[in-house]
């Protein structure tokens, strides 16, 4: 529990202040740290009742030369169920929360290159790990910024650190009480964005996390999404996700999706 209060609170240590722009001759305060919130609800009721709600927050703190960020996600979902006594009862079937930080710093103000530093935190009821982790270092390129796009990425070494839920655990692990995997990786990402018009952003999100021994677990992730402007600080969102784990244990998927739809609101 220790461990995961200080990685959440790594990750948004960097985030505060504010700083002065000129602009035409007028001086304006404007604030360098950004925020939008998304929030996506589905209740049902009468024959089924279900519940599910998403929820996201992205935090980005840009001063000189520094640039920092911080993505928060958490799903979760309940379904009705009847025990052998004919009760109802309300079961999770999807729960689960993620949280990324990074700081990149660019060799000099408005350049192309960069060095950054990562941390990922996950945990999923209902996948073969309790939870996951992973840090990173390197170097990264804004390979092109235009007025409508843009793309950069990064590469760099990192550890990642899996732990194996209690239920997915074999009879292999339970007797070798090793229920955790630490494995060197090389990690990769890339953002790309494209303002289609003034209303539609398009934004393709992957990162890779090669493990460096064969028999380690890897991951990636790719989450595609589509933004439409409903008025000046509220959108509409639609966006799948794909998360991929080479490595899990038996009754369990190596690839899991998510569709969602949700309202994002920037401020």
């Amino acid at each position: 529990m220790k461990s995961k209060i200080a990685i959440a609170a790594l990750l948004l240590l960097p985030l505060s202040g504010q700083y002065a722009m000129a602009e035409e001759a007028t001086t304006e305060e404007k604030s360098s740290l950004t925020v939008s919130a998304e929030l996506g609800m589905l209740f049902k009721t009468g024959n089924t009742k279900s519940g599910d709600i998403k929820v996201g927050l992205n935090l980005k703190h840009e001063k000189d030369q520094w640039l920092n960020m911080v993505a928060f996600n958490a799903l979760a979902k309940k379904v009705e169920t009847e025990d052998e006594d004919g009760n109802d009862n309300f079961e999770s079937t999807d729960n689960k929360w993620d949280i990324l930080g990074q700081t990149n710093y660019s060799f000099e103000e408005g350049g192309k290159n960069y060095l950054y530093g990562s941390a990922f935190y996950q945990q999923d009821k209902f996948k073969s790990f309790e939870y996951q982790t992973s840090a990173s270092f390197g170097w990264g390129r804004h390979w092109w910024e235009t007025e409508t796009s843009s793309f950069f990425a990064d590469v760099g070494p990192g550890v990642k650190y899996d732990v194996i839920s209690a239920e997915a655990a074999t009879e292999t692990i339970a007797a070798t009480n090793e229920y955790s995997e630490t494995a060197a990786i090389v990690q990769a990402q890339a953002l790309y964005t494209n303002q289609i018009n003034d209303f539609v952003e398009f934004k393709q999100y992957f990162v890779a996390k090669q493990a460096v021994e064969s028999e380690k677990n890897s991951y990636y992730r790719s989450e595609t999404s589509l933004t439409t402007k409903l008025i000046e600080s509220l959108q509409f969102k639609f966006s799948f996700l794909v998360e991929h784990d080479t490595e899990v244990e038996k009754g369990f998927e190596n690839t899991n999706t998510e569709t969602s739809v949700t309202l994002v609101y920037s401020f």
